[in-house]
């Protein structure tokens, strides 16, 4: 059950003050040193990444936002645009297992769960892991697959473990999906259902290099670099998996008030009540726009959210859970200039 207010009612406010709360209060020192590190975690990553990916530092920043606070990615863009090799460079960073799976139509949820198989020699059945027992799974092109498939990855996603045959697996810790998907080619596609959806912390718009970065990606092939080799870019490995729990419990520490929080629930319950929205964010969504906004904030070495992180980190994490009316698709509408309206009209608390 959700935390009652003094009325009796339960509140978004409070559910997002619990998930504030969930962790003990720490030392005063401790706390004000915690954002520190993961700033210099995630200046390291931009520096290293650097090495391998031109420009798109918005995408790269979002990434390590993500990873920092358990979510789940969902990379969209055209052909060519960087989408897997930023993930196999952002896994090439950490001494973590990585997995990659190319989804197609045929393929089937034991491919990437696993499967019961018997040993004639023993005379009993024994598991055969799939790819899904990683850190980082890359999941490339999952809407090519059918809904049958793409369901597999809903418990993995949502409780960080798998059922096979009725057996229930934990996957490791920590465990992160990345997953691509083109949003020009519809033939062949399977539209990924808004259960799945939500499960994305975020979605990211990845669009084409400028000029100046398409020039310097053309010379650092010339100069030698080949993204089917990323030992070719030089990059340093930055952290391990073992590492990862203490920068979360570093996270953690963050705080919004309450006036950010009411902010925040304001945005989210906007997307419901706008006429052009069918079905708008759930309360999940608020969660995750908290818990993003705090690494965010601890990346940018404070211990505090603002108005700001939660209105850069809104149309990534928001735009992807709502679904516009068809007939205000016929006038323009998209998800992107709800919430940009929306943004605009809601008042921000100073």
């Amino acid at each position: 059950m959700f935390p009652e207010d003094v009325h009796g009612l339960q509140t978004e406010e409070n559910v997002l003050q619990a998930e504030q709360n969930a962790h003990p209060p720490v030392p005063a020192a401790e706390a004000a040193s915690a954002p520190a590190n993961c700033q210099n975690l995630a200046e390291r990553i931009q520096q290293e990444m650097g090495k391998a990916i031109v420009g798109q530092q918005e995408m790269i920043e979002f990434l390590t936002v993500a990873l920092l606070a358990g979510g789940h990615v969902l990379l969209e863009g055209v052909p060519g645009t960087a989408k897997t090799l930023t993930v196999r460079a952002l896994a090439r960073l950490f001494d973590v297992p990585f997995s990659r799976i190319q989804f197609t139509p045929d393929l089937m949820p034991s491919d990437i769960l696993g499967v019961n198989i018997y040993d004639p020699a023993s005379g009993e059945f024994r598991v055969k892991k799939g790819p899904v027992f990683t850190a980082l799974l890359l999941a490339d092109e999952i809407n090519r697959t059918p809904p049958k498939t793409q369901s597999a990855l809903l418990e993995a996603m949502e409780e960080k473990r798998i059922t096979i045959d009725g057996i229930g697996f934990a996957l490791p810790d920590p465990f992160m999906v990345c997953a691509t998907q083109n949003p020009v080619e519809y033939e062949g596609t399977y539209p990924l259902p808004e259960a799945q959806l939500d499960r994305f912390m975020m979605q990211l718009v990845v669009p084409y290099p400028t000029q100046q970065e398409e020039e310097r990606i053309v010379a650092n092939v010339q100069q030698g670099f080949r993204s089917q080799d990323l030992n070719t870019a030089g990059m340093q490995t930055v952290l391990n998996g073992g590492d990862m729990a203490r920068y979360r419990e570093e996270i953690s520490l963050v705080r919004a008030d309450e006036a950010v929080l009411r902010y925040l629930v304001q945005v989210v319950r906007a997307t419901r009540e706008n006429r052009h929205v069918a079905l708008g964010a759930s309360p999940r969504s608020a969660i995750t726009l908290l818990n993003a906004a705090r690494a965010l904030a601890a990346m940018q070495g404070r211990d505090f959210v603002t108005p700001d992180d939660i209105k850069t980190l809104a149309l990534p994490v928001l735009r992807h859970r709502l679904m516009v009316r068809p007939e205000s698709e016929l006038e323009g509408y998209t998800a992107q200039r709800i919430l940009e309206t929306t943004l605009l009209t809601i008042e921000v608390p100073r």
